[in-house]
């Protein structure tokens, strides 16, 4: 298990919706757009959060895999 203290949090929005709890996820860094496949973390699950194509959501993502990560906040 990966320490949460050793992931960066960046702002994202959501392109698509895929099976299984899974969205590809579009941020900006440095000026550069990424896509980056990302799940949905237990919190949001456990209180039933529904996301949608263009909502902004908060993404961590671990230094060891940068086109996975964790959807942990919707704005």
């Amino acid at each position: 298990m990966i320490d949460t203290k050793k992931r960066f949090k960046v702002q994202g929005k959501i392109k698509e919706c895929l099976p299984g709890t899974k969205f590809k996820v579009e941020i900006n860094i440095q000026e550069q757009t990424a896509e980056v496949l990302c799940h949905l973390s237990g919190k949001m699950r456990m209180h039933y959060i529904r996301l949608q194509i263009g909502d902004m959501v908060d993404v961590e993502i671990s230094p060891y895999d940068l086109t996975r990560g964790i959807i942990v906040y919707r704005l």
